[in-house]
């Protein structure tokens, strides 16, 4: 009986110190703003940008590399399916894909080899297009992706989202139709990176803790830029001394856009069942009788650290989580991205379809309505060309508007938007396209009215 006890006090401690420790490193290190170089970020982002400048010289022939690694063994694997790769499961599922995804990757590669190699169609490679991706964005993914995926077993592994789950489920559920738990991803995207939240919101996906719905609903509406990209897109448009206003105006038009937008198709028409077709119970998000929240959210907490069988286990999730990354979604990023960026520097597409925004714009009074229309599509390819074309007009309002607009708008396939696509979140090209105009229609009078305020 007392051999019992004893075991059962050790296993009790053992989970406790596996619950505490490893998550409030993580909490540190994924949700604690720090200040480096001026800017308010996260460690993570600290961590990947030492990476970054470290490895500056050589990060766009790696990524290369990777693209390419990962466009030739999907076709190997997808074309030839030898045994040994099917049989292990993690491999199977990173390399053995739908012909979407193969074609995706070996267009990804074909881009990132002429962009590296500076050969064929200028438009293709030139620093507003495959350069802009190859150059500044993808090493920025590379060494976020690297640290996030290494590290985000703090986050998932131990408890933390148990615990913070519970606690929050009376706030998240009513007010944004999503698990507590979400709350953890919302403050990751909205306090440091959004493809930290996207990639920790597809991990959450494929185990079943989100339905296709509030996977959907998570990764469109919270993946938001960082406060330190927020704040160049304000110096691109010369307004630094407006950033309280502007972060205002950015955070009440998201709040707003997260309330109304998941409640409008095609959000709306999300199944609310797991990726493996089953509905979510009722009764997973109550709280027993004779629990309070937090004894409740603590006993979940100590039940999943009690399944971490070893700090291996965990270190091996870790890397599939950032090979899973690098090889599945930066491939991707190079397609989507590029593609997209080629379409708004090389046609009228964007232009055209912001026109039926001039008499909204006028309706709301801003000035220079023209002009403003043409930067709003826009930013569906990358959310930095709405502030580069702002920078030209003249009304401080104006350039206000689309400042903060760029930033609520969220996704943008340059970035967001291809992430999005190469995770498993289940979203489409067109989908986002949708979400990206009810995201406009629905932040843009709030912004305004604020802009209304500010000047």
């Amino acid at each position: 009986m007392e051999k019992t006890q004893a075991k059962q006090a050790k296993a009790s401690k053992r989970n406790l110190l596996m619950f505490v420790l490893p998550s409030l490193l993580g909490i540190f290190l994924f949700m604690t703003p720090v200040s480096y170089q001026g800017d308010l970020t996260i460690m993570i982002a600290v961590l990947a940008k030492s990476l970054q400048g470290a490895l500056a010289e050589v990060l766009p022939l790696i990524v290369t590399l990777i693209i390419c690694l990962s466009a030739v063994l999907s076709l190997w694997i997808t074309l030839f399916k030898p045994m040994a790769i099917l049989k292990h499961p993690f491999l199977n599922t990173l390399f053995n894909v739908s012909f979407v995804w193969l074609i995706s990757r070996l267009l990804g590669a074909v881009f990132v080899l002429l962009v590296y190699a500076q050969v064929g169609p200028e438009v293709l490679y030139s620093a507003d297009t495959g350069g802009l991706v190859l150059n500044d964005l993808l090493p920025v993914l590379f060494a976020v992706f690297i640290f996030a995926g290494l590290l985000l077993p703090l986050l998932l592994d131990f408890g933390l989202l148990e615990f913070i789950g519970t606690l929050l489920t009376g706030v998240m559920r009513p007010i944004f139709r999503l698990p507590g738990r979400s709350a953890v991803d919302c403050m990751a995207s909205w306090l440091g990176d959004g493809s930290v939240g996207i990639l920790l919101t597809s991990k959450q996906y494929e185990g079943r803790h989100y339905t296709e719905r509030e996977a959907a609903v998570i990764g469109t509406t919270f993946s938001a830029v960082s406060i330190t990209f927020s704040l160049v897109v304000l110096a691109q448009v010369k307004l630094e001394h407006l950033f309280l206003p502007f972060y205002f105006a950015v955070c009440v038009a998201g709040i707003v856009a997260a309330i109304i937008v998941p409640r409008l198709p095609p959000l709306c028409w999300k199944k609310d069942t797991f990726i493996n077709g089953e509905s979510r119970n009722a009764k997973d998000e109550a709280t027993p009788k004779g629990y309070s929240r937090v004894s409740h959210g603590y006993h979940l907490a100590l039940a999943r650290a009690n399944k971490v069988a070893s700090l291996g286990q965990v270190a091996r999730t870790g890397i599939y989580n950032a090979l899973d990354m690098l090889l599945g979604v930066l491939p991707v990023v190079m397609a989507f991205g590029t593609l997209a960026l080629v379409i708004a520097e090389t046609t009228p597409v964007f232009s055209w379809l912001g026109v039926p925004f001039v008499p909204l714009l006028e309706w709301l009074q801003i000035p220079e309505a023209a002009a403003a229309s043409q930067t709003i599509v826009v930013g569906f390819a990358d959310m930095f060309i709405p502030a580069i074309l702002a920078s030209s007009i003249e009304s401080d309002m104006t350039r206000f508007v689309i400042a903060a607009l760029s930033v609520t708008q969220l996704i943008y396939m340059s970035e967001v938007g291809a992430l999005l696509l190469g995770s498993k979140i289940p979203v489409n090209v067109l989908e986002l396209f949708v979400i990206f105009i009810l995201r406009t229609l629905v932040t843009l009078p709030v912004i305004a009215l604020i802009a209304h305020w500010v000047f």
